[in-house]
């Protein structure tokens, strides 16, 4: 590879503050309102035009789609996000489970309101490309956006970028499995002009259920271990009719279609469609991002193409529009001081750092299991804390995890428990002086617990 030496240069500084959140999705905005509520300076950047994260820019509406009757939560910030949007009008009910489909344009409105009144100060159309560092300690980001390359200067940074960006900058060890065994990337669309009485007539009749999962000869378009326990749960798999596509020619051999829908509104439009599955691209290379969303968009209308064939309620179905970046759900995964096992998964974790709870839910890497029994583990704090650098705390999906324990971490809802405790943890180390690889984990828990926050 060829190398360009970059000359040095002058780079004013945009702004400082006491805690910098990188990322404003769900961990994202949950860090940054932590932080402010605890009357830290805090702000939130975000490369896109609005906050939310896959919820907005992906069009996944599903925050909670696992949860059930004797589900048990964390509670705190990740379930306020849900009961702000239904009472905003941002929401439906979700039709597998006990929880809310967030209308990802309405939840633009609702996140920009929390931020502000919480006193966080946001700015987007701005991506963070590099770190400021001294010895082991982070100082600051180097941004680039319409305004320029600036600096934000910061006492701790919390990267929420999903693909752990801010710690690759910094250069914090961390691991990612070759792009064979990635998790598969998702172009979510919607649909309007749909029959909602057609559609859900057709969905009575045929009782689509978690056991469809790749389970019938004429479908292998997922491949599915589900658990004894939901196979015979009702699920809004669309499945079928895909293989009825690919028999009939519509869809190349090659690809893979097969999902699911969320909500469909009474004036017809299907605002959450997760079918499409595209195999083998790595989150952090743009090349493969860029063949993502082409070919994306293509199996997109394949998919609608099948729909408007095979489906009862989809016959005069349109495009209504495409998530505005391909969803994503696997990169690199830091090397922390702590890792998530698949013991702690399905042997309910214990951790004395807790930060928070999530239920034992697997979904992903070919194992599907809902949260039907009152099992839960805890998030230790050591999951954020990366190896090698002072000064900065790593949320969501891109915290330690072994492959097994990733697909149920990855889920926004957990993604949200990490936000909160590190946006706790940022403020409290702040207020004492201390680095936050060191902050008393026992003040962080109980300002949690304070907060309505299941901590063990």
């Amino acid at each position: 590879m060829d190398f360009y030496l970059e000359p040095a240069r002058r780079i004013p500084v945009m702004a400082t503050t006491d805690v910098l959140v990188v990322g404003g999705g769900p961990s994202g905005i949950a860090a940054a309102l932590s932080a402010a509520r605890e009357g830290m300076n805090t702000m939130l950047i975000e490369r896109f035009g609005c906050f939310g994260g896959m919820m907005t820019t992906a069009g996944v509406e599903s925050i909670a789609w696992w949860r059930h009757e004797n589900t048990v939560e964390s509670g705190g910030i990740a379930r306020e996000i849900e009961e702000t949007a239904r009472q905003s009008g941002a929401s439906q009910p979700e039709p597998q489970s006990l929880s809310q489909a967030i209308n990802a344009e309405r939840f633009k409105l609702v996140a920009d309101t929390m931020l502000e009144d919480a006193g966080v100060r946001r700015v987007l159309h701005i991506s963070a490309v590099d770190v400021i560092k001294e010895g082991d300690e982070l100082q600051g980001v180097i941004t680039e956006s319409k305004s320029g390359r600036q600096a934000i200067l910061a006492k701790v940074i919390i990267d929420c970028t999903g693909d752990a960006d801010i710690a690759w900058f910094a250069g914090a060890p961390f691991t990612k499995r070759s792009k064979e065994d990635l998790m598969c990337v998702t172009t979510v669309f919607s649909c309007a002009n749909v029959d909602k009485q057609a559609f859900m007539q057709s969905i009575e009749a045929t009782r689509p259920k978690y056991g469809d999962w790749g389970a019938d000869e004429e479908n292998k378009n997922w491949s599915y271990d589900v658990h004894e326990s939901c196979r015979e749960m009702f699920s809004p798999y669309l499945g079928k009719v895909f293989a009825k596509g690919k028999a009939a020619g519509l869809i190349p051999q090659e690809v893979t279609l097969g999902g699911s829908w969320s909500s469909i509104t009474d004036y017809g439009d299907a605002n959450y469609l997760n079918v499409v599955s595209i195999p083998a691209v790595d989150c952090t290379d743009v090349f493969d991002l860029t063949r993502a969303e082409i070919e994306g968009r293509k199996q997109a209308m394949q998919a609608i193409e099948v729909l408007r064939r095979f489906q009862p309620g989809f016959e005069r179905a349109q495009l209504k529009n495409f998530g505005m970046t391909v969803g994503t759900r696997e990169s690199r995964h830091i090397s922390g001081r702590t890792q998530l096992t698949e013991q702690d998964i399905c042997q309910e974790g214990r951790h004395t750092d807790s930060i928070g709870i999530f239920p034992e839910f697997i979904d992903g890497n070919g194992r599907l299991k809902l949260p039907l029994e009152p099992r839960y583990f805890h998030i230790p704090y050591g999951a954020l804390v990366p190896r090698d650098v002072e000064n900065l705390l790593v949320c969501g999906r891109a915290i330690d995890a072994d492959n097994f324990a990733y697909a149920t971490i990855r889920n926004m809802g957990c993604c949200i428990v990490t936000g909160e405790g590190a946006g706790t943890a940022a403020a409290i180390a702040i207020k004492s002086n201390t680095r936050v690889s060191e902050v008393d984990i026992q003040n962080v828990q109980a300002r949690l617990v304070r907060n309505r926050v299941k901590v063990f």
